[in-house]
């Protein structure tokens, strides 16, 4: 019964491994860069374009035939103008704590996000889980921002 046990907490930590991998790709220097692309095959922010939040004001989903591929994850972009400004300088564009929810790494964890939950502060993109979560996030976003530049650098040495 007790090598039943062990065997089974070794598959949940394989498991969980291989899990949190999938969030954290290698960038070009080697380290990790943590970007969100849960359940996507690989494409962040759910594939909707991180240049048209800036340049449109709002979320537009990325086309196949407009990708880029940075830091080992797939971005789409709604447009050959867009994918160019991104290639030019891709950290203007790629979303704060990899795209991940910012009201939830201001609370500690990683969670998912819906594209139209989102806002720009100080030529930032932040992503929220939903539309309550971004409600909440508005109240008092400079707050959030500077617990989730604290927990930020934690959440990614745990993956």
């Amino acid at each position: 019964m007790r090598r039943l046990k062990v065997l089974a907490g070794l598959v949940v930590a394989a498991v969980i491994t291989v899990a949190a991998a999938s969030y954290f790709v290698p960038s070009a220097s080697g380290a990790q860069s943590a970007i969100n692309t849960l359940g996507t095959n690989g494409v962040a922010i759910k594939g909707y374009d991180p240049v048209a939040y800036f340049t449109e004001g709002a979320p537009h989903k990325g086309k196949p035939e407009f990708t880029v591929t940075h830091n080992g994850v797939k971005w789409h972009f709604a447009s050959a103008e867009n994918k160019a400004l991104f290639e030019a300088n891709p950290e203007k564009y790629i979303p704060a704590y990899g795209g991940y929810c910012a009201f939830g790494v201001s609370k500690g964890y990683l969670v998912k996000i819906e594209p139209d939950a989102w806002s720009i502060r100080d030529g930032k993109l932040y992503l929220n889980y939903d539309k309550s979560v971004q409600k909440k996030w508005a109240q008092k976003p400079a707050t959030y921002i500077q617990q989730a530049d604290k927990n930020w650098p934690g959440l990614v040495a745990k993956n």
